[in-house]
């Protein structure tokens, strides 16, 4: 767990949410599992509008090889939430993102989080170099 709560002023970017009904769990709070969700939509927005990754019909693809997530308080639906986005490791084939959840508006974290995407060939699934657009896109997040 971060020795601290991250801030609005340590990310770069934010990808808005709102939340949705179905992802309240029956505690009246957004369930751990759909935060990756939000990650997960934050990233590939991002790739996808910055960096050009063409998700259906590219070469190159992002695997998810690790994840996790450090939770300091609840949302529940309805929720206008923003992601925070942020590179914290960009290597040859693969990065680190380092995200957090915010309720709108507020400095404070409500969720950290990180994931690390491979980038692979489509068709064999091996590691590839990232390509040149989607490199540069990443380096604008590195922190």
């Amino acid at each position: 767990m971060p020795d601290s709560v991250p801030q609005r002023a340590d990310y770069p970017h934010f990808q808005p949410i709102i939340t949705r009904w179905h992802d309240n769990d029956v505690y009246g709070h957004v369930n751990n599992v759909t935060y990756y969700s939000f990650f997960d939509t934050a990233v590939n927005t991002y790739l996808i509008e910055q960096g050009g990754l063409d998700i259906h019909d590219g070469e190159v693809v992002g695997f998810v090889v690790s994840s996790a997530c450090d939770y300091f308080a609840s949302i529940a639906f309805p929720e206008r939430i923003e992601i925070g986005l942020r590179v914290g490791k960009l290597g040859n084939s693969s990065v680190q993102y380092e995200l957090a959840v915010f309720k709108a508006g507020e400095e404070e974290a409500c969720a950290a989080g990180r994931f690390v995407h491979v980038f692979v060939n489509r068709a064999t699934n091996q590691p590839v170099t990232i390509p040149g657009v989607l490199r540069e896109a990443l380096q604008r997040l590195v922190v």
